[in-house]
């Protein structure tokens, strides 16, 4: 199963460190950040929780839940979770997802559906494409994937930076340009004609006759 920008996030169950979810259940009616770890007790991933476990009160200002998955057991998460505190100072306070059938890897194409069915004896290596992110919209439409190679550590906000972009342009007919940060010009979309620009936006500039910027709509 292939996953692609705007196809339904699959939903699952599955046991997590705070307990059994039902994916879209659990996501409800706002945002979700979900992102794979190939294992347990691991140098980069161990700082990756903990960065996200800082940045948590913003993906919470955007309305965003965040979760992750290792392919190792609840109770193995249990005890990484004291490693992650102590190398980088942050609690985790998200749910981890236990996926020690790969089951949830397999239906998010990170592992072939060959992987076999159990996480026991599989290295790192056997599992670096577990390394995504999934931002799924209210809709449980996917919105964004992003997928590392095991030694580059994930920049957490550039994720946040791509929630602010989707957020905006899902709001208003427009689009963000390259390094755009919240609050920076923005792009009219192709969609809105000169005149419905004015009406929408007040003014803006012509830089091609394809390329039209304005600033940030903030209603």
């Amino acid at each position: 199963m292939s996953l692609r920008i705007n196809d339904i996030a699959p939903d699952f169950t599955a046991d997590t460190t705070q307990g059994p979810i039902s994916f879209h259940e659990w996501i409800g009616s706002g945002w979700a950040v979900l992102f794979s770890h190939p294992k347990n007790f691991t140098p980069v991933c161990t700082t990756e929780l903990g960065a996200m476990a800082g940045l948590a009160g913003e993906f919470s200002k955007r309305g965003a839940k965040v979760i992750g998955i290792s392919v190792d057991p609840v109770e193995s998460h249990a005890k990484w979770k004291n490693d992650i505190k102590t190398a980088t100072g942050f609690d985790v306070e998200y749910p981890l997802i236990g996926d020690k059938d790969l089951k949830v890897a397999k239906l998010y194409d990170m592992l072939p559906a060959g992987a076999g069915e159990s996480s026991e004896g599989r290295t790192p290596a056997d599992n670096a494409t577990v390394r995504s992110v999934f931002i799924i919209g209210p809709d449980k439409k996917i919105k964004l994937i992003l997928t590392y190679p095991m030694t580059t550590g994930r920049n957490f906000n550039e994720i946040l930076r791509a929630i602010d972009s989707i957020q905006l342009t899902a709001k208003h007919q427009v689009a963000t340009p390259a390094n755009w940060n919240q609050g920076e010009d923005v792009i009219i979309t192709a969609a809105v004609s000169n005149e419905d620009a004015i009406t929408r936006f007040g003014s803006f500039d012509t830089v091609l006759p394809y390329l039209r910027k304005t600033k940030q709509p903030t209603a």
